[in-house]
């Protein structure tokens, strides 16, 4: 089975991962894991360096999921 997948498959959404949370290449990483850790401030590059199996290009897709989440358009995969 397919499952929708955003920012050039960067962000799955996998009923089998993380309960269906948005995640990071199918990876047990959570696109809310990386836009909290935003949002109280850390850099990008603290965050690189807690996940090195990250890299600049995901942060980047981070906040463009978040950018679509808030404009509700997240319904049809990019």
């Amino acid at each position: 089975m397919s499952y929708p997948n955003y920012s050039d498959g960067r962000i799955t959404i996998d009923p089998a991962t993380c309960n269906g949370k948005p995640t990071l290449r199918g990876k047990r990483i959570a696109v809310q894991t990386v836009l909290g850790y935003l949002s109280e401030g850390d850099s990008a590059d603290e965050i690189l360096e807690q996940y090195p199996s990250l890299d600049a290009d995901d942060i980047r897709a981070c906040l463009r999921f978040a950018d679509l989440s808030a404009n509700n358009q997240t319904a049809s995969p990019a």
